[in-house]
């Protein structure tokens, strides 16, 4: 508890990955009031054209009311 899944597009670093990793962890266990142990951070990269059949569609419109940070684009 918690577990965050990152998708992104391909090119970050694995450094990149993991200092992004390190960084939400802190922000997580700091906020939500736990160890950062008890946090862990997936990233996934996922390719630009496969983006709107795996993310946008499948994991971000059918969650839109729980989502508390709404992407400012749209897959239109």
């Amino acid at each position: 508890m918690p577990h965050i899944v990152i998708q992104c597009f391909p090119g970050r670093t694995e450094e990149q990955k993991k200092q992004c990793a390190e960084k939400i962890a802190d922000v997580v266990a700091d906020t939500l009031g736990c160890k950062t142990s008890s946090v862990s951070v997936a990233i996934t990269d996922v390719p630009e054209e496969e983006w709107k059949e795996k993310v946008w569609d499948k994991q971000i419109v059918p969650e839109l009311t729980n989502l508390y940070k709404k992407p400012g684009y749209t897959c239109e």
